[in-house]
């Protein structure tokens, strides 16, 4: 048994420290997330503030009578143009999960401390950038092609989120594998 241990010990550090910072990550956020819940549920302050910043951006690139409130429900925030519903963006549109998987992967690659924590924080930027375009673009492209909505939501959506992960990872791994050599 000990010898498999010994065997295997990266594969069950990697392992061990992926489930556990997943696990510590999404309770801390989790705990957030009951802490905010209130009476008069409304969507929590990131996601909030992912809606609005969706909105913003519309406008930038030229549409007019955008509209970013909270649906009657109070559990999303709806995107409009011109009164036209065209997303409801809810916590889980909001990146954090796909930030916390993101943080994981990174933290169970450990380098060296300085680069692994710039790269976190820069990759979670570009995952949090990544995701307010992708809604955009989703937006627009209901706006523009509603025949095609079903298409962009179930397929371009989460490519585009997961398709930035892997390749974040991807550049990591082989900068954390430069490292191990030296």
């Amino acid at each position: 048994m000990l010898d498999l241990i010994r065997k295997y010990r990266l594969v069950l550090r990697f392992i061990i420290i992926f489930i556990g910072s997943y696990f510590l990550f999404s309770s801390l956020y989790n705990g957030f997330l009951i802490l905010y819940d209130s009476e008069n549920p409304v969507p929590d302050p990131i996601t909030q503030l992912v809606a609005r910043q969706s909105g913003d951006l519309m406008e930038s690139i030229g549409y007019e009578n955008v509209e970013v409130v909270m649906h009657y429900t109070g559990l999303s925030m709806k995107l409009m143009v011109d009164d036209y519903f065209l997303a409801g963006i809810v916590e889980g549109c909001n990146s954090v999960s796909i930030i916390i998987l993101f943080t994981s992967f990174i933290l169970a690659f450990f380098g060296q401390t300085r680069s692994t924590l710039l790269y976190l924080f820069a990759g979670s930027v570009i995952i949090y950038a990544i995701n307010i375009l992708r809604i955009v673009i989703l937006a627009v492209g209901i706006y523009e092609y509603p025949q095609y909505s079903g298409f962009m939501h179930s397929i371009f959506f989460p490519l585009a989120i997961y398709g930035t992960v892997f390749i974040l990872w991807l550049i990591w791994v082989r900068i954390y594998s430069r490292w191990k050599r030296q």
